[in-house]
């Protein structure tokens, strides 16, 4: 277990430095911190290789790197699976658009996942162990505590294969 948790907190540092790289659509000033961001204005960058392949995120405020607030979103297509994870942090969850299917566990169990749709609200207590998948596109809205990190369950579920130990 101990290997496995050095693998999780590498996992999660790889995953922070990769985030870091991803610039908000919109930097506040440090003297009011505020910002605005219009739809056309959102820039989407690939997922980070710790995600599976095909997802796209938007930080809108807030580094994910390092402690803070911050609000992101995460688009992702039509048939895309996260297996079962936890993060560090608490998150609040709004789908934005399509159906988010959340299942908790470690096993995923698609016929026990709850279908969120447009609209919806999740909020997902830290250390809270779940699984994620669409059927159709779907774009997700996240608030949380930064750094953000994911840690799955199973390493080998972890896509990103230079993380695995």
């Amino acid at each position: 277990m101990n290997a496995g948790m050095n693998a999780l907190s590498w996992l999660s540092a790889a995953f922070a430095a990769a985030i870091l790289s991803l610039a908000p659509a919109d930097r506040a000033s440090a003297a009011n911190d505020t910002g605005m961001v219009d739809a056309g204005a959102i820039k989407w960058s690939d997922a980070p290789p710790a995600m599976p392949k095909g997802a796209k995120v938007a930080v809108l405020h807030g580094d994910p790197g390092r402690p803070g607030p911050v609000t992101m979103r995460l688009m992702m297509p039509a048939n895309y699976k996260v297996a079962p994870h936890m993060h560090t942090q608490a998150e609040n969850l709004t789908v934005l658009s399509g159906t988010m299917y959340l299942g908790m566990g470690d096993k995923v169990e698609p016929a026990k996942a709850h279908a969120l749709h447009a609209g919806g609200f999740h909020h997902l207590p830290g250390k809270t162990v779940h699984y994620v998948f669409t059927k159709v596109p779907t774009i997700v809205e996240g608030h949380f505590e930064g750094p953000f990190d994911i840690n799955y369950i199973n390493p080998d579920d972890n896509p990103d294969k230079s993380a695995r130990k």
